[in-house]
């Protein structure tokens, strides 16, 4: 990858830290923005310019951001896990604006590439009935039914991306992104998606000696899980090639809710934990799974860490970041 100068935009989340990290070790140039403040953001770095508190919803903000900037990662969105997004649809359906600005923007300040970060939430509903299923192909999407609320802006924002680069000649590029995980990102508080709150539950348990952890659902539901690691790598690469249709970025590794629980319960260490199925909660759809066969094709991409490797990965850490701070309410006291 040549030195350039990078916007990553949404550069206090969990992905983009990542990103950011990965761009800095290859040399290059990075400027971050982010609507929260800095001590909010997941990961910080001295070497890049950021802007704090900044909401690119607005144009005028995606224009200054934007000046002499090579490439555009629009990691941006107000999203979580589903108990966010099924109780928050107009507010992540606004993120419409900031891809919308900063496409604008793109135009006006002669950005060279632009990437969009769309996700699994907009294939069709009606194909993901069942626990298991066959892998969700990128032409799967359509008919349109996708999740309600963020699964349509992210379909939308998909849509404007597109025509940009056909009326336009802008290029772009976008990944849709299945159920990344990882360490240095939420884990409670109610935007934390699957893998980072049973690791969290049940670290819960180990710490404080519980012998029951709440499950969303019955546990039947499925789904595939990325790693961040192989997230940023699959996204690097459909960045840098020419292949310029949505693709999914995920894995193959389909599990039950309660089979990647029993995968955290092993390496835990704890045994027979009992379980409290809140058959109320929000629960998205029954199975979705990801088919990468583009990805591997155009890409020569593949998700290199399995399942178990990742969680182990990610519980270790959530479950340090639980010992040091026990005396946070906010972070401790959630089951």
């Amino acid at each position: 990858m040549s030195k350039n100068t990078y916007l990553v935009v949404g550069g206090g989340g969990f992905i983009a830290g990542h990103l950011i990290k990965r761009l800095l070790n290859e040399g290059n140039t990075v400027i971050a923005t982010d609507i929260k403040p800095k001590q909010f953001w997941f990961q910080t770095f001295d070497d890049v310019k950021s802007y704090a508190d900044m909401d690119m919803k607005d144009y005028d903000n995606c224009l200054k951001v934007t000046k002499g900037v090579d490439y555009i990662f629009n990691m941006a969105c107000n999203m979580g896990g589903m108990g966010f997004i099924e109780n928050n649809k107009a507010e992540c359906m606004l993120s419409v604006l900031i891809n919308t600005n900063l496409l604008r923007a793109s135009l006006e300040n002669k950005v060279k590439k632009y990437f969009f970060s769309s996700s699994a939430c907009v294939y069709n509903a009606s194909k993901q009935k069942n626990a298991f299923i066959e892998g969700l192909k990128e032409e799967d999407a359509y008919p349109a039914m996708p999740e309600d609320g963020y699964g349509w802006e992210k379909l939308f924002s998909e849509r404007m991306c597109r025509h940009f680069m056909e009326d336009f000649g802008l290029q772009v590029r976008v990944a849709r992104y299945h159920n990344v995980y990882g360490p240095m990102g939420t884990y409670d508080g109610g935007r934390e998606k699957a893998p980072a709150a049973i690791c969290r539950k049940i670290a819960n348990a180990v710490i404080s000696k519980k012998d029951e952890i709440e499950i969303w659902g019955d546990g039947e539901q499925t789904r595939t899980f990325l790693f961040v690691d192989d997230c940023v790598e699959g996204t690097l690469r459909l960045f840098n090639s020419n292949h310029s249709e949505p693709t999914n970025i995920g894995s193959d590794e389909q599990v039950s809710i309660n089979q990647m629980a029993d995968i955290i319960e092993k390496i835990s260490g704890v045994k027979n934990l009992k379980r409290k199925y809140l058959l109320d909660k929000p629960k998205g759809v029954r199975g979705r799974s990801s088919d990468n066969t583009n990805a591997i094709k155009a890409l020569n991409w593949k998700y290199t860490i399995s399942l178990n490797e990742g969680l182990t990965k990610t519980y270790s850490w959530i479950l340090s970041e639980l010992k040091n701070d026990r005396s946070n309410t906010n972070k401790f006291c959630r089951s």
